[in-house]
């Protein structure tokens, strides 16, 4: 299978090219940017969407190209939905256009499950029929986003499926998310280079996986698992506080931290306790997670420790 895969050089879209050729399947990589084996697409530029396309002829398409900062998307709520909803937009015609005259191609839509917000109690957790409660300009451009593709599937007949998948950590990630960034002041700290560790909201839950399971289960639905128009949960249906996160690094790293709130790193409308229910994605494909929490963590750490050792 032939798969174009936008946002390639992002931290999801670097470990589900791993995991689509090691399935086998050819990898059309594309990013704001290009380089390397890697073509040069903004999605925001419709031309070039579609211009991909028509060199790609993939079978499928991963498009996960987005603005996924939250704090950015409230300093620039504009840019962050042109690039969310109207690049969803964009890669969607081009599938469209590209099934007039060609392969009808499997488009997964990576969507967040930022787009439920805040929800009452009895509804975690979390299905895919609860409705959406965007508190933040990125998750109501992902709402936006998904709109799109379960209306192309349902007006043109566009292949599209959507992923709801809840917070991921993993190897290489930014250090603006909270996981990434305890990991990495916990690593200084290891190496002699700091004492303090700052953080944000550590009472907040959060269902965890490791990106590989998230990538799992994109090949899956790639793959031809799912069907079009339908909205995908992925996630391990527990939660955990980020204070207990923080407290499984420190275990890992074996080092005295000292803990300080920085008040920079609180979010407005942060949202108290986020948790889903995969069974509607094990039903369709069969995944499920494979990778412990504490496995997912201690490679975030080996990867926060190696990078300090490598800028030290």
């Amino acid at each position: 299978m032939r798969v174009l895969l936008t946002g390639a050089r992002g931290f999801v879209g670097r470990h589900l090219s791993a995991a689509l050729r090691a399935r086998g399947h050819d990898v059309v990589a594309a990013d704001r940017g290009g380089g390397d084996d890697v073509l040069e697409v903004d999605v925001t530029d419709e031309l070039a969407v579609c211009a991909a396309f028509e060199l790609a002829r993939p079978d499928a398409v991963a498009h996960l190209a987005a603005q996924a900062f939250v704090p950015a998307s409230l300093a620039d709520p504009g840019a962050t939905f042109d690039v969310n909803a109207r690049g969803t937009l964009h890669v969607l015609d081009a599938a469209r256009a590209l099934a007039a005259d060609g392969p009808r191609a499997r488009v997964l839509v990576a969507s967040s499950a930022d787009v439920y917000g805040a929800q009452p109690r009895e509804a975690y957790p979390l299905r895919e029929t609860a409705a959406p409660q965007p508190r933040n300009p990125y998750a109501a451009s992902k709402v936006a986003a998904e709109a799109f593709a379960v209306a192309y599937a349902r007006s043109y007949g566009v292949d599209a499926v959507v992923t709801r998948a809840f917070n991921h950590i993993g190897p290489g990630q930014d250090e603006r998310f909270a996981v990434a960034a305890y990991a990495a002041q916990i690593a200084r700290v290891a190496a002699g280079l700091d004492r303090v560790v700052l953080v944000g909201n550590l009472g907040a839950s959060r269902d965890l996986l490791d990106v590989r399971d998230v990538c799992d289960a994109y090949v899956l639905l790639l793959e031809g698992g799912g069907e079009a128009g339908e909205i995908y949960n992925v996630c391990s249906g527990k939660a955990t506080t980020m204070r207990d996160v923080l407290r499984r690094l420190i275990e890992i790293a074996h080092v005295p931290v000292e803990v300080r709130e920085d008040p920079e790193r609180m979010r407005p409308a942060d949202v108290p306790v986020s948790v889903g229910d995969a069974s509607k994605l094990r039903e369709a494909t069969g995944w499920v997670p494979r990778i412990t929490l504490m496995a997912a963590l201690r490679a975030v750490y080996d990867d926060a420790r190696e990078r300090v050792q490598v800028t030290s």
